[in-house]
């Protein structure tokens, strides 16, 4: 299949973010498009990844079909035959879209982590709490923490993401159902984290995002991927020091590794670097759904 870059649909474009296309289908549905674009330090690369909207889509179905008994999703259906019939031409879509319910979201990211690394550890590093929360001392970088905790931030259209205290998420969405969402959160990654351990990977932690119809909160846009998350393989997991990941880091490391400022432009991967992410992603979802990436497409 090739790479897409974005996607030029016969339905009215809701949004375009750093990977996915947004497109509304009718008053309560929409289309959501996993592209191969890739992004780091919050910049759209001028690269593709080939396979990874394939791979993020695919992961966040299995994942969402696997936590539904939680909380429910938007997730109406991934197979393309079931699409509506003006997309039938649009044969791009097999594999990278979901059609999905339409949902009022938060304008938060529900942030749970099980281990110190990323913005996390340097907070704890310059000794400042994270999320309100102060850790224990003597952590290393990259250790298991004593409990999973929950760290929200803002989500912020352009910029950086802020940190964000419980007191300050109840009192941007109400205390009650700023409760519920932290407990299904942590509830999820605590389940979801064993789920991939036993497959040989470690979360490190993970994003998610939720959402309103009809007031009920509801679990939305995508879940578990290397994308949204720091994905460890466990047989090389050593404390103390950052991590061999599945993520987005191995482009990370590149890139600070060649001194880039972090502003765009941003610069053109080399080949290698290209394929060894691509390479990442799939060994990702073939390790934790334990199928065969090829034989599926």
């Amino acid at each position: 299949m090739a790479v897409v870059s974005q996607t030029n649909l016969p339905l009215k474009l809701k949004s375009r973010g750093k990977v996915r296309d947004i497109y509304e289908l009718e008053d309560d549905k929409l289309l959501i498009v996993a592209t191969d674009r890739i992004s780091a330090f919050d910049v759209v690369l001028p690269c593709l990844i080939p396979r990874k909207g394939e791979i993020l889509t695919g992961l966040s179905v299995f994942w969402f079909n696997k936590t539904k008994d939680i909380i429910e999703n938007h997730l109406i259906t991934a197979n393309f035959n079931d699409f509506p019939l003006k997309l039938k031409n649009q044969q791009e879509l097999k594999g990278r879209a979901m059609l999905v319910k339409k949902a009022k979201s938060f304008p938060v990211e529900w942030i749970a982590r099980g281990y110190l690394s990323g913005s996390a550890w340097n907070s704890y590093k310059a000794g400042k709490p994270i999320s309100g929360i102060k850790l224990p001392r003597g952590l290393r970088e990259s250790e298991k923490l004593p409990e999973p905790i929950f760290t929200p931030t803002t989500k912020a259209t352009t910029g950086h993401d802020r940190e964000l205290t419980e007191k300050e998420l109840a009192g941007l969405i109400g205390e009650n159902l700023a409760q519920k969402l932290k407990e299904v959160s942590l509830k999820i990654y605590k389940w979801a984290s064993g789920f991939a351990e036993s497959r040989g990977i470690i979360v490190a932690d993970t994003k998610f995002e939720f959402g309103l119809i009809n007031g009920k909160p509801i679990l939305i846009d995508e879940l578990l991927t290397p994308d949204s998350s720091r994905l460890w393989p466990e047989d090389e997991y050593q404390p103390d020091k950052p991590q061999k990941s599945f993520d987005k880091q191995f482009v990370r490391d590149y890139l600070l590794k060649i001194n880039w400022d972090k502003n765009p432009p941003a610069p053109q991967l080399p080949k290698e670097i290209i394929e060894k992410t691509s390479q990442k992603y799939i060994e990702a979802y073939q390790r934790i759904t334990g199928r065969s990436f090829e034989t599926e497409q």
